[in-house]
């Protein structure tokens, strides 16, 4: 079985994953649209691809195109997931997966009332140090886990300014200040993606940036906000907790690792930092940076980068990792760039595969629904000064 499949917006990241989609056997056609035609243009130029269509309305109308992908501004996820679901197609979607519990639980209706497939594309999940993580979880290396910290940073001048002009257009600055905490799940993510657990309560601090560039100013943000760092504390069920870091002013190589993990068991510990990974238990302590290290698959000077600002082509171009199992993906993705540490060509087999055998993706809607709203409601224990707010929560996946 084979389906064809529908890109929603044509924008620095999308172009990356549709050779992926296109490469790989369960796909048929690729398709794609955007709000400025000329760059869905030039993407189906570039890429061989189907086709375009004139707007998202006009490709969920159509019977040539059975799912869809959306890699749109952050905050306009919800609405075009559930417009997709709404039309009988099937959705993969970029992080995080909407901006408030209301949307997140209507995504989690329309899945349960469609029966289609839903995922969310968190890079996190298939980080190496997930990976091993959950790994040593399974064989229980580390006791009862009790604590674990997960940070995504990423400062603004490594590459995020050209990226907020290039989407934002003229009104950049007010979309550029995006509430760090709304987007949660490069953290939250590599965390919940090992410890099969979830957050029950948060308290988080926002630090209010002080820059004065138009960008992080509540008189010009569209989301009025003005934090640009922020650090939540979480409760998790059956009792433990996490901290997560979400920083956009940092002096920190986040071309590196900008996102990075750490477990805390009653017999092992793990910890990673920029360019190092160490297990350590009562007996001593074992560098194992070179098992999670991913190794590179495209140039960071490729021609394919060549609109991507320099400090963010790094995302772009890290492979797999030793610790990364490949050998259930397909051998057309063997020569093929991935990025994100390795995580791009498993973030699109998963999703083919859910398609083409109705099983549920790892990071389905419940789980999304786990990655993503902490965040949401930390964001507003951040905005009531770090008052302790309980998170609700969907529930597991149904069994298949």
């Amino acid at each position: 079985m084979t389906f064809s499949l529908g890109i929603v917006g044509a924008g620095q990241f999308s172009g990356q994953f549709a050779t992926l989609f296109q490469a790989h056997p369960g796909v048929r056609d690729v398709y794609v649209t955007d709000l400025l035609p000329e760059r869905a243009e030039r993407l189906v130029a570039a890429q061989r691809l189907a086709g375009t269509f004139p707007s998202y309305e006009a490709m969920l109308e159509s019977a040539a195109v059975d799912a869809v992908a959306i890699f749109t501004q952050r905050w306009t996820h919800g609405p075009l997931v559930l417009q997709g679901l709404g039309a009988g197609k099937h959705v993969y979607c970029a992080v995080p997966m909407a901006i408030s519990t209301q949307e997140i639980g209507a995504i989690i209706d329309a899945v349960r009332t469609t029966g289609l497939t839903y995922m969310m594309g968190e890079t996190s999940h298939y980080h190496p140090a997930t990976v091993h993580a959950r790994d040593q979880l399974a064989q229980g290396a580390f006791g009862r886990l009790f604590y674990a910290e997960g940070d995504y940073v990423h400062d603004m001048d490594l590459g995020f300014y050209d990226a907020y002009r290039y989407s934002g257009g003229d009104n950049w600055r007010a979309t550029a200040s995006y509430p760090p905490l709304l987007y949660p799940t490069h953290a939250v993510g590599g965390v919940l993606g090992a410890w099969r657990t979830h957050a029950v309560s948060v308290s988080a601090i926002g630090v209010r940036d002080d820059r004065g560039d138009g960008v992080f100013d509540r008189s010009v943000s569209q989301f009025d906000n003005d934090v640009s760092n922020a650090t939540a504390l979480f409760e998790v069920a059956g009792g433990g907790s996490f901290r997560t870091n979400e920083f956009r002013r940092v002096g920190y190589p986040s071309h590196i690792r900008e996102s990075r993990f750490r477990f805390f068991g009653t017999e092992a510990s793990m910890e990673q930092l920029a360019t190092v990974a160490l297990w350590q238990d009562k007996k001593g302590v074992r560098d194992i940076s070179e098992l999670l290290e991913p190794r590179q698959t495209l140039a960071p000077d490729d021609p394919s980068l060549a609109h991507i600002a320099p400090e963010l082509r790094a995302a772009f171009t890290s492979g797999s990792a030793p610790v990364h199992d490949r050998s259930r993906l397909p051998g057309e993705f063997d020569h093929l760039h991935n990025g994100h540490e390795g995580s791009h060509h498993f973030l699109v087999d998963d999703f083919v595969t859910a398609v083409t055998t109705r099983a549920l993706p790892p990071v389905n809607a419940w789980t999304a629904a786990r990655y993503t709203l902490p965040g949401v409601i930390a964001h507003e224990s951040a905005r009531q000064g770090g008052v302790r707010l309980r998170i609700p929560d969907f529930g597991d996946a149904p069994e298949a």
